[in-house]
């Protein structure tokens, strides 16, 4: 069986990657921020990680490097919902193997960390990406947690009315 290490502090989003990685033979480890990730690696012993870039206290980029030193074979997948050519070179130079925007469908998952464009078909793989509803909502949180919890200060950054982010923020869509 495959060890897979999810470094992601979205608890909801890991708890999904690890339902629907497990139901293609990965034995699934969640891990919520850095040093508890470094120190689950090092017991865990993962043959494939996935890494969310942006972590609530850190930047998943700086842990590449540790990761890889630690454990020189494992493949190395970043997540990130900001995606840009300047962070895929940045990853890529610091050691991950590959890189995706969020969200990512479980079939593109598998490819990329079986190290393969065609590892798997299409059958057996029924997840679809999640909805623009769900996506608009953890965007939304992020920005609110950069914010600080300031709803005013999120509603401009967004550029919307301050109640209508109030009712967007009461209706958390269902997980995918």
């Amino acid at each position: 069986m495959k060890r897979l290490l999810i470094i992601e502090d979205d608890r909801s989003l890991a708890a999904i990657l690890a339902r629907r990685m497990s139901k293609h033979e990965f034995e699934c480890r969640q891990s919520h921020d850095a040093t508890e990730a470094l120190l689950c690696a090092r017991e865990f012993k993962p043959s494939h990680i996935l890494l969310d870039m942006k972590l609530a206290e850190g930047n998943g980029l700086a842990l590449i490097s540790p990761l890889r030193r630690s454990l020189p074979d494992v493949v190395m997948v970043l997540l990130t919902g900001y995606a840009s050519i300047a962070t895929a070179v940045e990853a890529i130079r610091l050691g991950a193997d590959n890189y995706l925007a969020k969200p990512t469908d479980t079939q593109t998952l598998l490819n990329v960390l079986n190290n393969s464009a065609s590892a798997l078909t299409e059958e057996g793989v029924d997840e679809a990406p999640f909805s623009t509803k769900r996506l608009e909502w953890e965007h939304i949180q992020q920005v609110l947690t950069a914010n600080k919890g300031n709803v005013s200060a999120t509603a401009r950054q967004l550029g919307m009315h301050r109640r209508t982010l109030q009712r967007k923020l009461l209706k958390k869509p269902v997980s995918s």
